[in-house]
């Protein structure tokens, strides 16, 4: 399926703000109480490489890639951007904006796989210090401002395996922890903080249930987690409920008191991938639990999970996994999806007991560890130098970037559509122009044919079915 229909390219001034979602009991709510399901898409075009400290860049600070992407996202139908790596130090407002127009909240990672800017899986006591924990509340910094920042993580896939959980929980919590208690004292509203952890089924529900517990049953306990993510890839191909496991995760999570969803989902074992988990994701047997799921990934990398392909030139092509990603969101029912209060009554966290723990070499100590020397210093007084975001006003929300169908046509009148609440399938169409390879260009609207390279065999297949033909011969034209 290509993408077709006529979109008119928007112009604007002022930008639409989402309205900041909350967290109620295990649910992400609207300001009318209405529960808030994620659809999204991990977001790091350039894979880590796009994030360069030393440069100045990170995938949220150029405004025309944030425009090319942002409208493709609206086309696809997403509502939700994953964005792993960083940097406080530059000036994020211009793709806030576009992303906040677009109606696309932001879940972000404080950590970067850089030294000295995430916790280390071994020995983790040597990386918990005071100059990482001032650049994670520099993300905090940055990022606090906007409406549609929706979540901070902590931690993503500290815990990697049986071994990593002897130490590593403690100092995920203690972060989680100092996270929250620097939102608290510096941001003007909540912003949930969580952890999103690696799918490994031996570490998982221990995981799940350490984050979630409360130390001594204290309904305001900072350290417990406000989220809980999972990075699952046990849905390969065109497979189902029980034989993904899926079955498993919801039993093994059904007793959230928090909103639990997938960070990363979407294997690649089989392609083309077809995402036929998209439909038991935001079905009945799963929609009690889960709160949606972030798709990976935008842009292809080296391990091939794109569902574009960006060329150094800053153009773009869909692959397939875009076409076929978009028609699973087309069928989902986003106005009963998003639309209704949540069911019930959320479970209590429970108190956070070794009994908790099943897996023998798991942490079951939640006696935390304080907080590094200057840390309480942050944390009352705020980090110097202070990064700051707000949203600003786009002139224009025009892509100038080029982007191409799968068989080569150009998207034509492509902009990025303002909307007043979160993004939804069929929100923002674009306009096909076929591309027709040595022979150049055709543009068919109505009577009027744009032409290139060779005249007479274009006239001679093309003229005799057309009632009404203008002819336009383009000098320009780098074919000729």
């Amino acid at each position: 399926m290509l993408i077709q229909s006529a979109l008119l390219a928007l112009g604007a001034t002022a930008v639409a703000a989402l309205k900041p979602l909350t967290v109620k009991d295990n649910n992400f709510v609207d300001e009318s109480g209405n529960r808030f399901q994620i659809v999204g898409v991990a977001y790091q075009p350039g894979g880590s490489a796009a994030y360069d400290p030393l440069l100045n860049k990170d995938p949220l600070s150029h405004k025309d890639t944030c425009l090319r992407d942002a409208a493709l996202l609206q086309i696809l139908g997403v509502n939700a951007i994953r964005v792993y790596n960083l940097n406080p130090n530059v000036n994020h407002d211009e793709c806030a904006s576009i992303f906040n127009a677009a109606g696309m909240y932001m879940l972000l990672d404080v950590n970067s796989p850089f030294p000295g800017e995430s916790l280390t899986d071994f020995n983790p006591w040597e990386s918990y210090y005071d100059t990482y924990l001032n650049r994670t509340f520099a993300v905090v910094e940055a990022f606090k401002d906007y409406p549609n920042t929706l979540a901070f993580f902590s931690g993503n896939e500290v815990i990697s395996n049986v071994n990593t959980t002897e130490f590593v929980p403690r100092y995920v919590r203690a972060v989680t922890r100092d996270l929250k208690n620097y939102v608290a004292k510096h941001a003007s509203r909540p912003i949930p903080v969580g952890y999103s952890a690696a799918d490994v089924r031996t570490a998982l529900f221990d995981s799940f249930n350490y984050f979630q517990c409360s130390i001594e049953g204290e309904d305001d306990d900072m350290s417990r987690a406000d989220l809980f993510a999972l990075n699952s890839y046990s849905w390969c191909g065109d497979s189902s409920f029980e034989q993904s496991s899926y079955d498993k995760l919801v039993q093994g999570l059904s007793d959230n008191s928090v909103p639990v969803f997938f960070s990363e989902y979407g294997c690649n074992q089989v392609k083309p991938r077809i995402f036929t988990e998209v439909g038991t994701i935001y079905g009945p047997e799963m929609t009690g639990v889960f709160s949606g799921g972030i798709v990976y990934e935008y842009s292809q990398e080296e391990n091939d999970f794109g569902l574009v392909n960006i060329s150094s030139d800053g153009t773009v092509d869909l692959l397939s996994d875009f076409y076929a990603f978009q028609s699973q969101l087309a069928k989902l029912d986003f106005t009963t999806l998003e639309g209704s209060k949540p069911a019930g009554s959320a479970p209590k966290p429970p108190v956070c007991s070794s009994k908790l723990i099943t897996t023998p070499k798991f942490d079951n100590n939640f006696t935390l560890p304080v907080e590094p020397p200057n840390v309480q210093g942050y944390i009352d007084n705020g980090i110097k130098p202070v990064p700051s975001g707000k949203l600003v006003d786009i002139s224009d929300f025009t892509v100038s970037l080029a982007v191409r169908n799968s068989d080569g046509s150009v998207l034509t009148n492509l902009a990025v559509k303002q909307l007043d609440g979160p993004n939804q399938p069929g929100s923002n169409k674009a306009s096909s122009t076929p591309w027709l390879g040595w022979y150049g260009q055709l543009w068919l609207d109505e009577a009027r044919i744009y032409i290139s390279v060779t005249l007479r065999e274009i006239l001679d297949n093309y003229a005799p079915n057309i009632p009404r033909l203008r002819l336009i011969i383009s000098q320009d034209d780098p074919w000729l």
